[in-house]
């Protein structure tokens, strides 16, 4: 089951990490206004997931990755808080924009599971 858990997750972040080429605008619209350089955010935090995702798969990089997913869950939780509250997305469920923030940390205890 472990190593199940583990896949899962490293195929989650690889997968959301190409959706932010393939499919970039919803994470354009989720950044908030004082974040500089959209495009870029959205560009080198796919390349984060993707390349984190794939360290999680190497013994040698796993723990170095589930630190930088911790990390890089954080950084962009300000995202997810702009996205519950800002009147923008009011065409979502209440639940699905706020759920969203728990989530977080629930992945948090998902990669420390792997450090």
């Amino acid at each position: 089951m472990n190593s199940l858990s583990l896949y899962l997750q490293a195929f989650l972040y690889i997968a959301a990490g190409l959706n932010h080429f393939i499919n970039p605008r919803p994470y354009l619209a989720m950044m908030p206004p004082y974040v500089p350089a959209h495009s870029q955010m959205v560009i080198w935090s796919g390349v984060a997931e993707v390349v984190l995702g794939l360290g999680l798969l190497l013994p040698a990089t796993r723990t170095w990755a589930a630190w930088g997913l911790i990390l890089l869950l954080i950084a962009v939780f300000p995202a997810n808080v702009f996205m519950a509250t800002s009147s923008r997305f009011q065409k979502l469920p209440a639940w699905l924009r706020w759920g969203r923030l728990p989530l977080q940390a629930l992945l948090i205890w998902w990669a420390y599971r792997y450090t």
